[in-house]
């Protein structure tokens, strides 16, 4: 007998069938393996798990955060119209899928229509009998099952389609991982983006209403939302919406939700709330929920103090927000509220520096002109006396009285320089006269005005703020840009807009250079959206000039 040890047992060989596919597995493993996209990710999935097992028609179904239904359903095999002829997507919560979600293991069915757990398909669902199921785990976790249907030929799937199936799973989990982890720091990334804009428009020094758009912008685009809303809190307490972006213009602006809310109680008390259907949740009193389905509210919270509320809504019927999206938005509305903070300090600073220099102007204008300007007149009036020339007599006499006027004015420019914002009367016409005698300073000259009606009567509060800071941002826009010697503002409280409503309209015209061709309309467009908001429109024209030479903006809104 020979010494040395007898060989073990011969590896069998593998089936021939199997052997036959082992390239094409292993092709398949390749390419899912390949690309870092999800949704691609599992496209590809299903198209290779279609081909490797000769199947028609393939789908993933994504389990959601409860593990009770389904977040997502990518399909293939079958064309595009047939699936909007089909409808709603499985969400997962009753049938063979929703059983596969229930207990996540391998299911091959000859004809899945007699499995007592089928429920049926919906209409122009194309029909469907051998069935292969299998879960994808990623990191140990269920993300999904991997669904094929109708092989070729009309044959059962058998072990071999299994087996593979369930190796393709495998490798599909990685690449799934992969993706998920690709996705998620790409998602962090975007809202780090986001943040950054906002921090930067708050602390650009430009209007606040601008920088609380780009707010309410980068939190509908980041979240995926149909909306994005600020709302801050109201003088009579509650919160008013301070900012809308969204796709069509929204009349909400101003509008108040009350302190009674619940809501409200639970944001002022820097608590984010979550719904997965706005417009049937009891806690939303008012109608503003309405078309609305998962949305976030979010406190803009920073330092112990609630400065306002950030709200995500999405339509109703799309996905709710996952875990991961509702802390990306808690910090992004964190960070809002620091730069919002950040930048009401710094317009502190800015406005105190402004009330410091206009203090200095006041004291010079009336400690050096007007003393000035007295002692002017009174040499003409003393000259007028002298002159025995009746022409010259009477022009003497007008130039004192322009004198008197222009004495007149400035004081009352210097009124208006030393009021503080506290002392801001509350009516309309008193308003807008404060804000030209403010602009008569830099411009040098006081723009003439008139009043149609009685504008404190008839128009309401929301209007007539915007209207005066409509007023602001024209005479702003004529001093910095247009170099005019004549301004005149109208405001008319008995217009008719075109579309036949009551309204206010505020006009201001002037005969400086006019708009050039090409250059910056940031000040129109704010104008615009104003309007807008309110229902209303802005618009430009001719001006008071020569030929039409200068700017006229028209400003209106219906009335309240």
């Amino acid at each position: 007998m020979s010494d040395e040890p007898s060989p073990g047992p011969l590896p069998q060989a593998l089936p021939a069938e199997l052997t036959a596919r082992v390239p094409q597995l292993l092709e398949a493993m390749r390419s899912v393996g390949s690309g870092l996209e999800l949704h691609s990710t599992l496209d590809r999935i299903c198209e290779t798990a279609a081909a490797l097992t000769d199947a028609r028609y393939a789908a993933i179904g994504v389990v959601d955060e409860d593990g009770r239904g389904l977040a997502d359903f990518v399909f293939h095999g079958v064309d595009e119209a047939t699936a909007r002829r089909i409808g709603r997507l499985p969400d997962g919560h009753r049938g063979l899928l929703g059983a596969l979600i229930r207990d996540p293991e391998p299911v091959r069915l000859a004809d899945l229509t007699t499995d007592p757990r089928s429920c049926g398909f919906p209409e122009h669902h194309p029909p469907m009998r051998g069935f292969l199921g299998v879960p994808i785990r990623v990191q140990g976790e269920v993300f999904g099952n991997l669904y094929l249907t109708e092989k070729h030929g009309g044959e059962p799937f058998n072990d071999y389609d299994l087996n593979m199936v369930r190796v393709l799973a495998t490798e599909a989990g990685i690449a799934i991982g992969n993706a998920r982890l690709y996705e998620a720091a790409k998602q962090r990334e975007r809202w780090i983006d986001g943040s950054v804009a906002v921090t930067t428009a708050l602390l650009s020094g430009g209007d606040a209403d601008d920088a609380l758009e780009v707010v309410a912008e980068q939190a509908r685009r980041l979240s995926g939302s149909a909306a994005g809303i600020v709302l801050l809190p109201a003088d009579e307490g509650g919160l008013e919406i301070a900012a809308v972006a969204a796709d069509q213009p929204s009349g909400a602006l101003g509008t108040v939700v009350p302190p009674e809310s619940k809501v409200v109680t639970e944001l002022l008390d820097g608590q984010a709330v979550f719904m997965d259907d706005a417009a049937a949740d009891p806690r939303m009193i008012t109608g503003l929920a309405c078309g609305y389905g998962p949305t976030m509210l979010l406190p803009l919270h920073s330092d112990g103090r609630v400065l306002g509320a950030l709200v995500t809504p999405r339509a109703r019927g799309e996905r709710p927000f996952t875990e991961t999206e509702r802390t990306l938005a808690i910090q992004f509305a964190s960070q809002a509220a620091l730069a919002l903070m950040m930048a009401d300090a710094q317009r502190d600073r800015e406005r105190l520096a402004v009330y410091e220099d206009r203090d200095r102007i006041a004291r010079d204008l009336h400690d050096l002109v007007i003393q000035r300007l007295f002692a002017t007149g009174m040499m003409l009036e003393s000259a007028q006396r002298r002159s025995v020339v009746p022409e010259v007599r009477k022009g003497v006499g007008q130039a004192v009285d322009e004198l008197d006027v222009t004495i007149q004015e400035i004081r009352t420019a210097i009124f208006a320089l030393q009021q503080g914002p506290a002392e801001a009367p509350a009516g309309l016409r008193t308003r807008v006269l404060r804000e030209i005698n403010t602009a008569a300073v830099p411009l040098g000259f006081k723009p003439s005005h008139r009043f149609v009606g009685p504008v404190d009567a008839l128009v309401g509060d929301l209007t007539g703020k915007n209207l005066i800071a409509a007023l602001r941002e024209a005479l702003s826009n004529a001093f910095r840009h247009a170099g005019a010697s004549r301004i005149a503002v109208v405001v008319d409280a008995t217009a008719t807009l075109p579309d036949g409503r009551k309204g206010v309209r505020l006009t201001v015209a002037d005969d400086g250079v006019g708009i050039p061709e090409g250059g910056r309309r940031s000040g129109l467009k704010n104008l615009k959206r104003r309007a807008e908001s309110l229902g209303g429109d802005s618009r430009h024209g001719p001006g008071l000039g020569e030929d039409g030479g200068g700017t006229t903006v028209v400003w209106e809104a219906p009335l309240e």
